[in-house]
């Protein structure tokens, strides 16, 4: 009997979740976590079925997307635009008190929130007010780099714990090292400086940096320049605050601080600016505001490659434009953006009078997660790219192979050759690379690539890369080599040589 009577009450219970409903209406979050800050809950319904969305601090109104019921209960995905923000599925439920908890995960951390209800007046009080969006004009004024930019972020190795006493250690042991002799000059401070906007709204540094306009001179007397970060959207990447609605005032607090380099990273700004068109006109917005500063800042567009960025870069005052996703400290990730994902050529150099780079990312060189000859390989790559070159390791603390890695004058000498010819596959096969760089002498970079997981010895048909070599000079080795000797070369595993080839005639 009471085997019974359990299963007749887990029938009727059963029968009870199956009619009742989950919530619909309008709710106001009570407490938010810092990611992504939401603020309030929308719920609808037609019939259709159901329909909603939950507003963000960051990325402003999200759609739920994929929703389905249980019982009381609605489950569903926030997307900003195509990308799930957060990846992980939410549900709400209605709570005792006529309102509702919604409850999830983000990253590594789970949330459980409550709301309440709340009428038109103090729904319509979230609203994320509208950036005004200028029509589209190409931006005059703006500092452009002749060649790609050279310097150090605090990002790869740093992430946001970086600091105003760590960035002054690393200007004096680039100095110390050579680094800033080898061309390295911009000291950039990603993510994690920004603090809160004062009454009139400028933004000042966190207290880890006391006093951003002190830094810079101390940085701009040892021969460097400063260089920092924000987002048209309204946090950062790592949940700062970004210049969203204050773009021209940050530019002159930039410039006020004697600032060198702007990073803008889109983060936030995808639920705002999602489509090619908005896009270009945030930049533009950031752009015409450096120009109007008077101050030669250099421009560095980080949107990951988007809407063919590298076409209309220019256009908005940039020098750099990201290509890609973020670059990780393993042979893999800088392969698969090293080898496949390292922009359209010819939106590297000169075009119309102006320079602008493809920028593959920042250089991991030094931070452990390859071997030597895969940094070699990273190195010799982003110099045949004509990219950036960025250090994102620990200046103080490197070794001699890794100084030896990033000094080459060679090497960098290709990077850096006025022409600003990107370099490409000439001849690919399963397990290896052989790369042309046209250079401005009318020489010719050779970039060989072994991607294989063991030794090999590359053999290099000169006829199919159109050269007649006359002089070849091993760039890694600091050498003159005999014809024999370059046709064949042996090199390890995920290694790579690089060669400067004169032809006859």
């Amino acid at each position: 009997m009471k085997k019974l009577a359990m299963l007749t009450l887990s029938g009727f219970l059963y029968a009870a979740c199956a009619h009742a409903a989950p919530p619909t209406g309008g709710y106001i979050v009570e407490s938010s976590p810092d990611m992504p800050g939401f603020t309030r809950i929308v719920v609808s319904k037609d019939k259709t079925g159901y329909s909603g969305y939950v507003t963000s601090r960051w990325y402003g109104d999200l759609p739920m997307k994929d929703i389905y019921i249980e019982g009381d209960s609605l489950s569903f995905h926030l997307f900003n635009g195509n990308m799930r923000v957060p990846e992980y599925p939410i549900r709400i439920t209605p709570a005792k008190d006529g309102g509702v908890r919604m409850e999830g995960r983000i990253w590594d951390s789970s949330f459980d929130l409550s709301a309440y209800p709340g009428d038109a007046a103090q729904l319509k009080a979230l609203d994320f007010p509208l950036e005004h969006l200028p029509p589209h004009r190409v931006v005059k004024g703006v500092y452009h780099a002749k060649t790609p930019p050279m310097g150090w972020s605090s990002w790869n190795k740093f992430a946001d714990t970086i600091d105003d006493r760590t960035v002054r250690e690393i200007a004096d042991a680039m100095v110390s090292s050579g680094l800033r002799d080898a061309g390295y000059v911009y000291v950039n401070i990603d993510d994690g400086w920004q603090g809160e906007r004062d009454a009139n709204g400028v933004l000042q540094p966190n207290a880890k940096f006391p006093d951003m306009k002190a830094l810079a001179d101390y940085v701009h007397a040892r021969g460097l320049k400063l260089g920092l970060y924000s987002s048209p959207g309204p946090k950062s990447c790592a949940g700062y605050a970004g210049s969203y609605g204050h773009i021209a005032q940050d530019a002159k607090t930039y410039a006020a601080w004697s600032v060198d380099y702007l990073k803008y990273d889109l983060c936030s700004g995808e639920a705002f600016y999602h489509t090619r068109d908005k896009v270009y006109a945030t930049y533009q917005q950031m752009g015409e505001a450096l120009a109007a500063t008077g101050r030669p800042i250099l421009y560095s567009l980080c949107e990951y490659g988007r809407f063919d960025v590298g076409s209309w870069g220019r256009d908005v005052g940039g020098s750099l434009w990201r290509t890609t996703g973020d670059i990780e400290d393993s042979y893999a990730s800088m392969a698969k953006i090293g080898f496949d994902k390292n922009g359209i050529p010819n939106h590297t150099g000169l075009v119309n009078g102006v320079s602008g780079f493809n920028d593959p990312d920042m250089l991991e060189i030094g931070n452990g997660g390859m071997s030597f000859d895969e940094y070699k390989t990273h190195m010799s790559l982003w110099a045949m790219m004509t990219a950036p070159l960025i250090l994102g390791n620990d200046v103080r603390t490197m070794t001699p192979q890794t100084l030896s890695l990033l000094t080459n004058k060679e090497i960098i000498a290709v990077d850096q050759d006025r022409l600003g010819a990107q370099g490409l596959p000439a001849i690919k096969d399963a397990t290896s690379e052989v790369w042309t760089k046209k250079l401005a002498d009318g020489s010719v970079a050779v970039g060989v690539f072994n991607r294989a997981d063991q030794a090999a010895v590359i053999h290099i048909d000169w006829t199919r890369l159109g050269l007649m070599p006359a002089a070849i000079r091993d760039l890694w080795a600091h050498a003159d080599l005999g014809l024999d000797q370059a046709s064949a070369l042996s090199l390890p595993a995920h290694g790579a040589a690089m060669l400067r080839v004169r032809s006859a005639g």
